[in-house]
């Protein structure tokens, strides 16, 4: 028996952009030692990355995601950007302490970014989590983070958190990197829709290029924004022209149940000088820091009802 139309959730995708813990990590992964390349991001670094900036950082963070979620507050958050747990539980403790939790593994980006899965204690239960890894051979690349939990204790939903590999060295060049990640994807959405075929499928995350049907039982939700408020064309705006790089996929269980808009408040944005309108206020304009930006990117809302 379905009981989808009893709960209610509200489902939140930010890429945040260089969320750096100051201190200097190294991690384990796969029995081998990373040494991440993300001295820039320390106290010591080109960007003087202090821990009064980081705290900054994460209440800015905390600020945009208790506004979309206003009294009640989100329900689950895919993150992309972050360097490690202790960001994450930060973060967790800032937005409401206590009642958020999160699942997050350590991948081998070489930059030392990863995914993470934040969510409302009170209504989502993880019944199981992994990592799908993405190989690219000589090079590295963010895991995608598999969760399954349970909904107020009545449903279930699988969610998928992705960041593609970016377009660096051009979009054409790089596309085998993205092709090869979302094979991966591809692979565990089959599995989870051969053991039921009315799954409840979330795949979200920064996929670096624009919305496609490209994942075969789901529906990328951002292709058709009929009805959105908003005045942008996408989440990302690179050299004056906006694109949407921060999608959701949906299977048929949800589709026709599930709203999607991206959140596009002004207060998280700032004048375009150089293209004109507006754009998403960052952390950083340049070298430039800026105590009250958030990220380059704009965060997409999911409700389902």
């Amino acid at each position: 028996m379905r009981l989808l139309s009893i709960f209610f959730i509200i489902i939140v995708n930010y890429n945040v952009e260089n969320f750096f813990h100051p201190a200097h990590d190294s991690v384990w992964v796969d029995s081998a030692l990373v040494e991440k390349d993300e001295w820039e991001w320390t106290p010591e670094g080109e960007r003087r990355w202090t821990y009064t900036r980081y705290q900054r950082k994460v209440e800015n963070i905390a600020r945009v995601l208790t506004n979309i979620g206003e009294w009640d507050g989100v329900d689950v958050v895919g993150l992309e950007e972050i360097e490690n747990a202790e960001c994450v539980r930060k973060l967790c403790n800032t937005l409401r302490r206590g009642e958020y939790d999160f699942v997050h593994y350590e991948s081998p980006d070489r930059r030392g970014i990863d995914v993470a899965f934040v969510y409302k204690k009170a209504k989502i239960s993880p019944i199981s989590s992994r990592q799908l890894k993405v190989d690219l051979g000589e090079e590295t690349t963010r895991d995608i983070l598999y969760v399954c939990a349970s909904v107020d204790r009545m449903d279930t939903i699988h969610f998928f958190v992705c960041h593609l590999p970016s377009q660096r060295g051009g979009a054409a060049t790089s596309a085998w990197k993205r092709e090869a990640a979302k094979k991966v994807l591809q692979q565990a959405v089959d599995s989870v829709l051969a053991d039921d075929p009315e799954a409840k499928i979330v795949v979200m995350g920064d996929m670096n290029t624009s919305p496609k049907n490209d994942i075969t039982g789901l529906k990328n939700r951002m292709i058709s924004t009929k009805g959105q408020s908003t005045m942008y064309k996408g989440t990302h705006k690179y050299q004056g022209r906006w694109t949407c790089l921060d999608q959701f996929y949906v299977s048929a269980s949800l589709d026709s149940v599930a709203k999607v808009h991206i959140y596009d408040a002004e207060w998280i944005m700032e004048p375009d000088e150089k293209f004109l309108g507006l754009r998403p206020k960052r952390t950083y304009n340049g070298f430039r820091y800026q105590k009250d930006g958030f990220s380059d990117h704009l965060p997409i809302v999911m409700t389902i009802p």
